[in-house]
């Protein structure tokens, strides 16, 4: 049994033992404490030791039981892969065909899919016959579905000590302001979130975890704000999980007197580039928020900004599990918990990971990010542009929900903008524009633009199953509104 999954057992008998009824999981209509949490999982593994080997697929939402199935393939050494409930049917039928799973949960609306590749119920579980195996890299605990740039996900396959080492660092980071309950906001689906979790039972707190519609959250990025806000309020949670989008409804809720900071002690936010302006207004409002970075390839987080330690516009130092290095073109490259490689390709055997990213250390060791490698554009006066860098200013002021810039070749910068009011008029829309454009230098502003026709879409393959931009697809989809734009 690997070394941090032996620890992680232990530590989890450990407050069973001791502090046995104390709350552990809290669902909608349930809790459970350590000593439960621990019967629960064990059934459950028990279950699984009895059938035949194979990948575990979870397709369900948010909760204790997900939560329990999750540890319980875990503690087994069975792989498991814990698919977001927002994949389009068609990425499902890849996720199952690709992983190899001869086990699967899941959630009604999935029955057709499963059924269809030849699972059939056995009790709480449904099996299929797979005959030959799928081979996944030796020592897979965990397969975590990145969508990338394009329609077909692709399986992250990590080691337990990997993912386990991770989360006993976020566990660390966040010690100093003692969080006791953790709300997980995100898909358990999404590895950041899934490894809170772990971080959460690590420090001996309470996980509330609760199914997504009760957050007021559908699909991959839509969010009814009102009814999330106020499951935070509820909760009384002390640490979340949140992507730049989210952080800026809680900050403006706070900023317009809505909602208070109230018990919030530890708020990470990652998954995209955090405006410096969004982050200068939750400190304005006494939200203590940690930016951190990192990819589901280095098991989710490289680098973080913790208490005592905090550097704004940058995403942190590295954590101590990662070795962080930056490549003659300003590369990041990644040592330390890397995968061990994608489903259906050749084992990594680099200890360095190329992350595609752009950054620079400053002199005391923290991180900064400067957007993507591949998404880079040169400008008609041979500058580059990151446009993630431009379209974080745009987005994280609270008119534009979605942008997308563009400027190839071109001697100024266009852009396509979706408002989060879709009534708001288009001199708001200008103003904020210029907002914008008055913290970015003369070759990163946007001089012209237009608004979009509706909301860039997951299911129009305009946005990755993560929301993000698919910029192939939009340019192909909008070149004539681009094309209108007077450059």
């Amino acid at each position: 049994m690997p070394r941090e999954l032996q620890d992680f057992k232990q530590l989890l008998l450990g407050y069973a033992c001791e502090y046995g009824d104390a709350l552990a999981v809290q669902g909608l209509d349930a809790q459970f404490t350590y000593r439960q949490l621990l019967a629960e999982v064990n059934r459950r593994a028990q279950a699984l030791r009895a059938r035949q080997p194979g990948a575990l697929m979870l397709a369900l939402d948010n909760g204790p039981e997900l939560l329990f199935w999750d540890l319980a393939a875990l503690f087994t050494g069975r792989p498991c892969v814990t698919v977001p409930s927002f994949f389009t049917p068609s990425q499902m039928r890849h996720c199952i065909a690709q992983s190899g799973a001869t086990q699967v949960l899941f959630a009604h609306p999935w029955a057709d899919v499963f059924s269809q590749s030849g699972f059939v119920q056995q009790d709480a579980l449904w099996e299929r016959q797979l005959s030959p195996s799928v081979a996944l890299p030796a020592g897979t605990a965990k397969i975590t579905y990145t969508s990338g740039s394009t329609g077909t996900p692709k399986g992250v396959c990590l080691g337990a000590d990997a993912i386990l080492r991770v989360a006993r660092e976020l566990e660390l980071a966040s010690r100093p302001t003692e969080p006791e309950r953790h709300l997980a906001v995100l898909p358990m689906g999404v590895l950041l979130e899934n490894l809170g979790t772990y971080a959460a039972l690590s420090a001996g707190a309470c996980v509330q975890i609760y199914p997504q519609a009760q957050l007021g959250m559908t699909g991959s990025s839509q969010v009814d704000f009102t009814r999330w806000l106020m499951a935070i309020a509820q909760s009384a949670a002390h640490s979340l999980i949140l992507v730049p989008q989210l952080l800026m409804g809680l900050v403006t809720a706070i900023e317009r007197g809505s909602m208070d900071v109230g018990p919030l002690r530890f708020v990470a936010v990652g998954g995209a580039r955090v405006s410096p302006s969004l982050l200068a207004r939750a400190e304005a409002v006494g939200l203590p928020v940690f930016e951190g970075y990192g990819l589901s390839e280095c098991a989710s987080v490289v680098a973080l900004n913790r208490p005592g330690a905090v550097r704004p516009g940058s995403v942190g130092r590295p954590l101590p599990h990662a070795r962080v290095q930056i490549a003659e073109d300003g590369e990041v490259l990644v040592a330390g918990s890397v995968l061990l490689g994608y489903l259906g390709e050749a084992a990594v055997s680099s200890p360095w990971w190329a992350t595609g990213d752009l950054g620079h250390f400053d002199e005391d060791g923290y991180l900064y990010l400067s957007g993507r490698k591949k998404h880079q554009f040169i400008n008609s006066f041979g500058r580059n542009v990151n446009p993630e860098w431009v379209e974080t200013e745009l987005t994280q002021g609270g008119v534009i929900a979605q942008a997308f810039v563009h400027g190839e070749g071109m001697a100024h910068n266009l852009a396509l903008l979706w408002p989060f009011d879709p009534s708001v008029s288009d001199t708001a829309i200008e103003q904020a524009v210029q907002r914008s454009n008055a913290t970015l230098p003369d070759y990163a502003k946007v001089h012209a633009w237009r608004r979009l026709p509706g909301p860039l879409s997951a299911g129009e393959q305009t946005l990755t199953a993560n929301g993000r931009l698919r910029r192939e697809a939009i340019l192909q989809r909008y070149q004539s509104l681009l094309s209108d734009i007077p450059s």
